[in-house]
């Protein structure tokens, strides 16, 4: 079963593009002091290559505008500058390189809007209208009871007011910290809005409480063919914000390229450690650029069975390890054995 995913317009950002027929991207955000330079193109260089393809970077001061012309010195994929209040930093940001700008137009005097506006039109840089429940300037504040109308108006008017400008490189996102809000919000949005959607859930939590509800939220838009690109937004280390987004977009058929490990939830049959097998594979195949499906069974009541829909399936039998390649056993090795016999058998297949 395929997801049929919603149409809308195709926006340039940096060298990749955004909706249409482009793959649905993983964003990030850099998390480390903006005065550490060399830091923040450390933690940028290992965002890249994780997977993450739009790193976004929080604007506040002229270190922060300066660091986006040295971020581009060393990453290739797009770099995005996120304002919170001054335009006058939306468009230094401009200036130094930016290849987006991300801002809320209820945070920014609408005279400053539009200036950022034409320079923005002028320069073909992309904005994206990040709307959000605890902020709108008067100009565009709503007297709809419902949080989820307010905010599905707040980012139309956003949208029209940035159209009449002549404007129309144009990405949405209306994230709160409410799943059901959030889903209810984009699902309506979706319906009267051609511009590319960035989903995700907002101040989403820990890395575990945090990757429930994000999972939950971007699950159930990304099955609606709603959403393309995403961030799941975490407090803990941005390399899982990209690896459980990639993986998110796997288990979903969205993208191809990568080795998927299932693993079977263990029980008194169990004969060998799935859960180190599984974390293992994971560890040691997870980048590579192949297009793989292992399945890690604990004994080889469903092994067999699991292997017809796998490339490979690894069972556990009286201390013994079988893989399998389709419903044909390949080898029984060792436990020691397993992850380099593996490697081999992706590697030369």
């Amino acid at each position: 079963m395929k997801i049929e995913r919603r149409k809308t317009k195709k926006v340039r950002v940096g060298n990749m593009f955004i909706g249409g027929d482009s793959p649905i991207s993983v964003q990030s955000m850099l998390s480390v002091p903006i005065a550490d330079y060399s830091a923040n193109i450390r933690q940028a260089k290992i965002l890249e290559d994780e997977g993450c393809e739009i790193i976004r970077l929080s604007i506040f001061d002229s270190n922060s505008v300066y660091l986006i012309s040295k971020l581009k010195q060393h990453v290739k994929i797009p770099v995005v500058a996120d304002i919170q209040f001054s335009y006058k930093q939306a468009i230094e940001s401009v200036y130094a390189g930016t290849d987006a700008v991300r801002l809320n137009p209820g945070n920014i005097p609408f005279e400053g809007l539009k200036e950022v506006v034409r320079i923005c039109r002028d320069r073909e840089i992309p904005i994206r209208i990040g709307i959000n429940g605890g902020s709108a300037h008067p100009y565009m504040m709503s007297n709809l009871d419902s949080k989820v109308d307010r905010l599905v108006e707040m980012a139309n008017k956003s949208v029209k007011l940035f159209e009449s400008m002549d404007f129309d490189r144009i990405v949405v996102s209306i994230k709160t910290s409410d799943v059901i809000e959030t889903v209810r919000a984009y699902e309506k949005l979706s319906s009267i809005c051609e511009y590319p959607l960035h989903i995700g859930i907002s101040e989403a939590g820990t890395e575990r409480s945090g990757l429930i509800r994000s999972c939950m939220g971007i699950g159930s838009l990304l099955l609606q063919g709603i959403g393309d690109t995403l961030r799941i937004s975490l407090s803990a280390d941005p390399v899982k914000e990209v690896r459980y987004g990639i993986k998110i977009l796997q288990s979903l058929k969205l993208r191809k390229t990568g080795v998927q490990v299932i693993a079977c939830p263990t029980c008194g049959r169990t004969t060998i450690d799935v859960e180190r097998f599984a974390n293992l594979l994971e560890q040691k195949l997870g980048n590579l650029n192949q297009d793989v499906k292992i399945a890690v069974m604990g004994c080889p009541v469903n092994g067999p069975g699991e292997a017809k829909d796998s490339d490979f399936c690894i069972t556990g039998v009286n201390g013994k390890c079988l893989i399998f390649k389709g419903e044909k056993m390949l080898k029984k090795v060792s436990e020691e054995e397993l992850i380099d016999e593996m490697m081999n058998l992706i590697n030369t297949n």
